[in-house]
């Protein structure tokens, strides 16, 4: 009764039973202390947290660096993130650099060749509100201006169709509908890329090493003003000769030796023609021609001095009015006459000696025009070559044709046999089968006695 009094009201505290000695599962809880509330000096604060080294009344908590992150990491943690995040920006810088050099280089070729456009076409560029007109030209306002490397390309002169190929577009001239240029250059912004086009022309003759080109078509209108001019009446450019833009038709051109071969692989039009090289000429360049009165009349003194300027830069011109891929069918036959010029871009920027075959190539049409009717004699050696196409083709479309026609009538009678058989019996149809293997085999022994 006296422990339960004590107990109840507050009593004095009975002494701890000694724990026996033997039993050691209780020696580690022999003086632990009685359990009592936390102080509340002893909860973290928002000081605690932040890494404060004391409380706002002085008393100090335990230092830790689990909340500043300078101190639980070094730049040495972030080795592969700056690895790449440095081949980023380099290939960044790389592929602005690319990009900004091949404008640069475009924009100095538009420059050069704006003047000898503007002077030609009435329509350069494709027609945006900034084109760029005669005044323009005249006052050599227009080159000084794209000459400013701080403008960016005109998008209505030279339009730019991937980071690599430009674009222009003239038109607006007698004798001549259109006018396409394209400028390829190196792919600047991808170094990768042209390391392995210069490893594949290493081990590949097909594949000729990357280099800047500049390509230009030339399309006449050879006498069909009436179907692309407004305003022009159908037939009338037949009641003045002068305005007359129709010439005859042939495959003539000048070609790099270098190229030579490939471009014979390449276009159908000019593997027809003969190749004869001509003392007229430099030794790099050949005369591909499908007759030499064609020749006689197109060398001029004029285009060979202007090949000559050109030296090696010039990879070929041609006039033609064949496809360039072999034709397969009659409708790929019907003579469509252009005029084609591809020439290796100067690595120095120095326009002064390509302009002038530039400017020749656009004036071929009026030559063409003007003097390119020949002697019977002398197309009816071009016609050759284009009559024996179309009589290849002719014959092709015949056996086709032919072909045709008997796979329908075996289809029709497959369909004439089945429905026969269809309406017969059991014992019909077996007779109808032994006199067709009859037949059949009359038939082969026709055959077999007919070649004995």
């Amino acid at each position: 009764m006296a422990q339960l009094f004590n107990s109840l009201f507050g009593g004095s505290k009975p002494s701890a039973s000694p724990i026996p000695a033997g039993d050691s599962d209780f020696a580690d809880f022999a003086g632990a202390p009685d359990p009592s509330p936390a102080s509340f000096s002893a909860i973290p604060t928002a000081a605690s947290f932040a890494g404060g080294s004391a409380l706002p009344t002085g008393r100090a908590v335990p230092y830790t660096k689990w909340y500043n992150i300078h101190e639980r990491y070094s730049l040495s943690d972030f080795k592969q993130e700056g690895v790449i995040l440095g081949l980023i920006l380099v290939i960044m810088a790389i592929h602005l650099f690319g990009t900004s050099t091949n404008k640069k280089k475009a924009k100095q070729w538009i420059s050069a060749h704006a003047p000898v456009l503007q002077k030609e076409f009435a329509l350069v560029g494709f027609g945006g509100p900034n084109s760029p007109t005669a005044e323009d030209v005249e006052s050599e306002g227009l080159a000084k201006s794209m000459a400013d490397e701080n403008l960016e390309l005109p998008g209505d002169i030279l339009k730019e169709k991937s980071p690599q190929e430009f674009t222009t577009y003239a038109t607006g001239r007698q004798n001549v509908a259109f006018l396409d240029v394209k400028l390829t250059l190196l792919k600047r912004y991808s170094p990768l890329s042209l390391l392995a086009e210069y490893g594949m022309s290493l081990f590949f003759d097909s594949m000729p090493a990357p280099f800047e080109q500049m390509e230009a078509i030339l399309y006449p209108f050879d006498g069909r003003e009436a179907l692309t001019v407004p305003g022009q009446i159908p037939g009338a450019h037949e009641l003045r000769k002068d305005t007359k833009s129709s010439y005859d038709g042939f495959v003539w051109a000048i070609v790099n030796k270098e190229t030579m071969k490939q471009l014979r692989d390449d276009r159908y039009d000019v593997s027809i023609t003969s190749t004869k090289d001509t003392p007229k000429l430099p030794a790099w360049a050949t005369v591909m021609s499908e007759s030499a009165e064609i020749t006689d009349f197109l060398l001029t003194s004029e285009l060979i001095k202007a090949v000559e300027d050109a030296g090696d830069l010039l990879n070929h011109l041609i006039i033609t009015d064949q496809p360039i891929d072999q034709p397969l069918k009659l409708d790929d036959t019907v003579p469509k006459k252009r005029i084609y010029l591809s020439m290796r871009i100067p690595s120095s920027g120095d326009y002064s000696k390509v302009i002038p075959l530039f400017h020749y190539f656009v004036r071929l049409a009026d030559l063409l025009v003007q003097g390119a009717h020949f002697r019977p004699e002398v197309l009816r050696k071009v016609r050759t070559t284009r009559d024996d196409t179309v009589r290849r083709l002719q014959k092709a479309d015949e056996e086709e044709k032919a072909e045709e026609r008997n796979i329908e009538r075996e289809k029709a009678k497959k369909l004439k046999r089945d429905l026969e058989l269809k309406g017969l019996d059991a014992k019909g149809q077996k007779k109808y089968l032994e006199k067709e293997k009859e037949r059949e085999m009359k038939k082969s022994q026709k055959k077999m006695t007919t070649r004995g």
